[in-house]
């Protein structure tokens, strides 16, 4: 019989807060992490705003400053959001078979700071001056491998690249394995430092992010008819997941059950999702079929919701193809619009925000949506404008998809015994 697998620990560093608490307290009030780039001199790029994670020293993580020099900042993200959610759980580790908890931390693009900083002293002072750390601090393993290492977690030990699915894949790919009994434990999530001049000025290129360099605070605007693309953000997110019985052995809070899984591929553009949300919508599907519930079972879903028009537009479509009827009695709301898009962390802090909203019964707000497109209205969903509103959420389905045509989603359940 397939294992039950919970989540019994939350860290996340993020635009908006670091911590759980300061995380989803920032989210229900509607705060803007949107503002100007501050880690470069930005100036003479298009786009000039991000969202940015503030305050952040991996020092008071319990690494020290040599430690960390060894580490590009997505990875020190990662570190710092792991310890959160190891903390948070309150597991012992010395307690437990390290051997069968596991890590499987992904990220998108990786050590960018890093690789720019390296072709910058290659092509000003030469090869002979490159840092001989720069490997194993830009490689996109490095943070599964060293949380792992930073905590000695010596089971399954994975990164996931599925650009912005990443996060998402990470999670479902350690259900997975706890549900086949090949761990007890694992920590699973994504983190992504890409606020850095060579991925802001690409994506940028491609006319995909926000130029509403003016109004920080208003750029990030899921779903609403004035929206002129995503803003970049930053930062990691990180869940203890646990096999139900161990869990339940050792006393551990229980926020939900990771009770459904789907991941497929649209098959279609490098870019552009498949037209109608069909794929997407069957992923959604994938995940509900593989909880063993029906679509009216499901009473939150945490969209992608990019503020891009294709992705805004399709997810609705797929969101209504799936829901049918039910589908304007669901909450939507976009994690985006106030952290902006954290790109491989992104389906990671989300299912951070769906976990605290089984929690508390509570849904976070999509800010800066004044007026949905035409095109939206007549599909009619609800995507919690504004304000954040009470809900006895059951169930709740987080999406994410990545370029390359990667789908994700997870179904996230009240726990019951």
């Amino acid at each position: 019989m397939e294992k039950r697998v919970v989540i019994t620990g939350l860290g996340v560093v993020s635009p908006v807060g670091i911590g759980k608490d300061s995380f989803w307290d920032a989210l229900l009030a509607g705060k803007n992490g949107i503002g100007p780039i501050t880690h470069f001199d930005a100036s003479e790029y298009a786009a000039r705003i991000a969202g940015e994670v503030k305050d952040f020293d991996i020092s008071s993580f319990g690494i020290d400053r040599k430690e960390a020099r060894h580490m590009d900042v997505s990875t020190q993200y990662a570190v710092a959001a792991a310890k959160l959610a190891l903390d948070d759980s309150k597991i012992n580790l010395d307690e437990e078979d390290r051997d069968r908890i596991g890590t499987v931390v992904g990220t998108g693009i990786g050590g960018m700071e890093t690789l720019h900083n390296l072709y910058k002293g290659l092509f000003e002072k030469g090869p002979s001056r490159v840092n001989p750390f720069v490997v194993p601090k830009m490689i996109g393993n490095m943070a599964s491998g060293q949380v792992s290492i930073v905590f000695g977690l010596k089971g399954h030990c994975a990164s996931v690249v599925t650009a912005c699915a990443t996060g998402t894949n990470s999670i479902g790919d350690a259900c997975r394995m706890i549900q086949r009994g090949e761990l007890d434990a694992a920590v699973a999530g994504g983190t992504e430092a890409a606020v850095s001049p060579g991925a802001v000025a690409g994506f940028a290129a491609m006319k995909a992010l926000s130029t509403r360099n003016d109004d920080p605070a208003h750029a990030s605007r899921p779903f609403d008819k004035d929206r002129d693309g995503f803003v970049m953000g930053e930062g990691a997110g990180i869940v203890v997941l646990e096999e139900l019985e161990h869990a339940k052995k050792r006393g551990a809070h229980i926020y939900c059950e990771v009770a459904g899984y789907g991941s497929n591929a649209d098959a279609y553009h490098i870019t552009a999702p498949a037209p109608e949300g069909i794929q997407q919508a069957k992923c959604m599907k994938l995940a509900i079929d593989d909880a063993g519930l029906k679509p009216e079972d499901v009473d939150y879903v945490n969209a992608h919701g990019t503020s891009t028009h294709l992705n805004d537009l399709n997810e609705s479509k797929a969101v209504a193809r799936v829901f049918g009827d039910h589908a304007k009695e669901l909450l939507v709301s976009s994690t985006k619009s106030m952290t902006g898009h954290l790109l491989g962390a992104a389906g990671a802090v989300e299912a951070i925000a769906c976990a605290m909203t089984i929690e508390t019964g509570k849904v976070h707000p999509t800010i800066n949506l004044e007026e949905p497109e035409d095109e939206l209205k007549e599909i009619g969903l609800n995507y919690v404008p504004g304000q954040a509103v009470a809900a006895d959420v059951k169930v709740a389905i987080s999406n994410s998809f990545g370029f390359g045509g990667h789908n994700a989603t997870l179904l996230f359940k009240k726990y019951e015994a």
